[in-house]
């Protein structure tokens, strides 16, 4: 049996940058196997993608990903667009999909401008010009997002968002937890990841109700 994650990741389009959230938790059956559990990865300077599925078939096509943008920039003498990676991601997938990898993706980048993706295990690639989200707590993630949603946000009402986001599917999905949130976000200055103590911040800013 593999390690597999049941997880919420979600990704929120912001004015001049796209957030990338998820938990932590990681699951081994029915078993609770970690809480710091790495689900968001920086492919290059520009584009970062979170996983939900199995941990062995998500790193796979990753390492693959990067690999593939530094051999494109170094034969284009330009960086890979979102929409070119997700698109080689689509193909892997869906080439594969009599043995399929058990792993869901969203690509998130800038190109200049704000650019995200949901690809699915099958290699279906739909763009997404506000929010995507996957995981065992999607459904949850979903009645945020939806609820909150709006054109032009902020870079930090984006953050605030997604943590929204993820925090109420750990409230309430088994399968989503773990010690904190991890946040990346994408800018045209290029991939940031979070502190754990920058995104204590937001999770204490929402846990009381602050608008």
């Amino acid at each position: 049996m593999g390690l597999k994650t049941g997880t919420t990741t979600v990704g929120v389009i912001a004015k001049d940058a796209v957030v990338l959230a998820a938990d932590m938790k990681a699951t081994l059956g029915n078993l609770s196997y970690e809480q710091e559990a790495k689900k968001i990865y920086k492919i290059t300077n520009r584009i970062a993608v979170t996983n939900a599925g199995s941990v062995g078939d998500s790193l796979t096509i990753i390492r693959f990903l990067r690999a593939h943008a530094r051999l494109y920039e170094t034969e284009r003498g330009r960086p890979i667009t979102v929409k070119a990676m997700a698109t080689l991601l689509s193909n892997i997938l869906n080439a594969n999909r009599l043995f399929p990898y058990i792993a869901q993706f969203i690509i998130g980048g800038t190109e200049p401008e704000p650019a995200l993706y949901e690809v699915t295990p099958y290699g279906d690639l739909i763009p997404r010009d506000r929010f995507a989200t996957s995981g065992s707590g999607t459904q949850l993630a979903l009645a945020i997002l939806d609820s909150r949603y709006k054109k032009g946000l902020a870079e930090e009402q984006a953050i605030e968002l997604a943590v929204r986001a993820v925090e109420a599917s750990r409230k309430r999905d088994i399968y989503t937890g773990g010690r904190s949130i991890a946040i990346t976000v994408i800018t045209d200055k290029g991939v940031k990841e979070l502190s754990e103590k920058e995104v204590e911040k937001y999770i204490k800013k929402v846990s009381e109700g602050k608008k």
